[in-house]
């Protein structure tokens, strides 16, 4: 049983990688499943009080960054609300409209469509503010990977 538990627990931390390119995936929460699993399967003794409250301390930053890289890169690079909200959008439909690239072209799309259709800015601001999701959306992705190795590292090291 011992076995089956750890390949539960390692695929939860596996797909809560896949969640960081896939952002319809949630990423954050395979891997606290993966942490719920090993203390149903095993012990929850082992994971001391202090291992929840830092993990839920890195929850509330992974959800933190995720929300607020892609409006950072977003306005940084001078777009708008709507910019944020097509970047947003493009996010979670580009990889599967486009699959593999789409997850880098859809918050670049989403971005620029926007930026044209409502604040009807310039096609050289809309594309800058393309740029920027993408930016944001890759410093995101490299925040919450680091994040999600801290978690998973500790936990290997209390268990």
């Amino acid at each position: 049983m011992e076995f089956i538990s750890w390949i539960l627990v390692i695929a939860c931390f596996i797909i809560g990688f896949v969640g960081l390119v896939y952002p319809i995936i949630p990423s954050v929460i395979f891997i606290l499943g993966g942490f719920l699993l090993y203390g149903l399967f095993n012990s929850f003794a082992e994971l001391p009080w202090w291992f929840w409250l830092i993990e839920a301390l890195f929850v509330l930053l992974l959800f933190g960054a995720d929300m607020m890289a892609n409006a950072f890169g977003v306005k940084k690079y001078g777009g708008s609300k709507a910019g944020i909200w097509g970047s947003t959008i493009g996010l979670l439909i580009g990889p599967f409209v486009i699959p593999f690239a789409g997850i880098i072209i859809g918050p670049f799309l989403g971005a620029v469509i926007a930026e044209l259709l409502i604040t009807r800015t310039s096609i050289k601001q809309a594309i800058k503010t393309g740029f920027g999701s993408v930016i944001g959306f890759l410093t995101s992705v490299l925040t919450k990977g680091i994040v999600q190795i801290i978690m998973i590292v500790i936990f290997f090291l209390v268990v």
